[in-house]
């Protein structure tokens, strides 16, 4: 992986970056859907065309001033947060569900969601950069004066890709498990519940109220603290995959918001086509072990980015395509 940084080269993309991630924010929140209503298929497949399109820009951007490999690792990257993201929304879908939150809140949900997981994402991805520049066996070794090794082993590195074969094999067998979770007992609910009083009602898209001249909080923001405490978890996961493909962290981080932004759109055509999902949880396994395989051995044997991409989409458009030819029973009957 390269070690030089392309932000460096070129801050003039952070800048890019910056203001087009502001202005979408902006327009998204403040003039396309001012106000609450429920998202159409229409309008979800629109913002995914628009969302998606503006990072191949944004990539082609990367590809002319930093070269074809720094490409390869953004899209690289790119697909993976977006595929692994797509098993966080199952799960939002369980969550909305839990709560009965009516179907015009849930785009402002998602936003707030999505506004923290900007934050929370930097810190992980540049912090996870510093660490793993700093735990080069090599130079661990060259600091007591010991002689190196011929392989130039990262423990960072070595430790996520254990956890990933680790999280992939337990995906793929971790069935239908949070189907009965009480989201009432998660930390995000319980943080919120700790410092503010929450009404048993909705009040609209409020997150407060007032009731006998108390100011309570709604429950829906207990739903915007649990979805970003789920967020948080499932960083766990995804974070530690895309170092496989970059220690960059511009490229992380710019692939990974770029991805996250697309997911509310994403999330209401989920909702609305989760047969055509059904089998992607064992892709998504498959995908967490191969990265995983790939931390772990890349001291010994380097795959390219662009292999990496491939495997990756090979297996997303499996996985689909297997949804639709063998569906759950379930499914097959609601569809009905």
């Amino acid at each position: 992986m390269d070690k030089h940084p392309i932000f460096s080269e070129h801050p003039w993309l952070i800048v890019t970056f910056a203001v087009a991630v502001v202005i979408m924010l902006i327009l998204d929140l403040g003039v396309f859907n001012k106000k609450s209503h429920s998202v159409t298929n229409k309008e979800a497949v629109i913002w995914s065309c628009v969302w998606i399109s503006l990072a191949m820009i944004f990539s082609s951007l990367v590809y002319s001033f930093a070269g074809a490999a720094k490409f390869y690792e953004f899209q690289s990257a790119y697909w993976i947060e977006k595929a692994l993201s797509v098993d966080n929304l199952f799960v939002f879908i369980l969550v909305f569900k839990f709560f009965d939150v009516a179907n015009e809140n849930k785009h402002k949900v998602l936003f707030w969601g999505i506004v923290g997981a900007l934050v929370l994402r930097a810190i992980f991805i540049f912090s996870g950069a510093y660490l793993i520049e700093l735990t080069y066996l090599n130079k661990l070794l060259g600091l007591t004066g010991i002689q190196g090794f011929k392989y130039d082993i990262n423990i960072i590195m070595t430790l996520f890709g254990l956890f990933l074969v680790y999280a992939g094999i337990k995906s793929w067998s971790a069935g239908d498990e949070d189907d009965d979770e009480d989201y009432n007992n998660t930390r995000g609910a319980k943080l919120i519940r700790r410092f503010f009083s929450v009404s048993d009602k909705y009040v609209g898209d409020k997150f407060f109220t007032i009731e006998n001249g108390k100011k309570l909080a709604t429950p829906l923001l207990v739903v915007v603290a649990v979805i970003e405490f789920t967020d948080l978890l499932f960083a766990v996961d995804s974070i530690p995959a895309i170092f496989a493909i970059s220690n960059d962290p511009f490229i992380l981080y710019t692939s990974n918001i770029f991805a996250i932004l697309g997911l509310r759109a994403l999330f209401f055509l989920l909702d609305n086509f989760i047969h055509l999902f059904s089998k992607l949880t064992y892709g998504l396994a498959f995908i967490l072990s191969f990265i995983g395989i790939k931390m772990i051995i890349s001291p010994f044997y380097h795959i390219d980015s662009v292999y990496s991409l491939m495997v990756i989409g090979s297996i997303l458009v499996l996985s689909v395509i297997a949804s639709i030819m063998f569906p759950n029973k379930e499914e097959e009957e609601s569809a009905k």
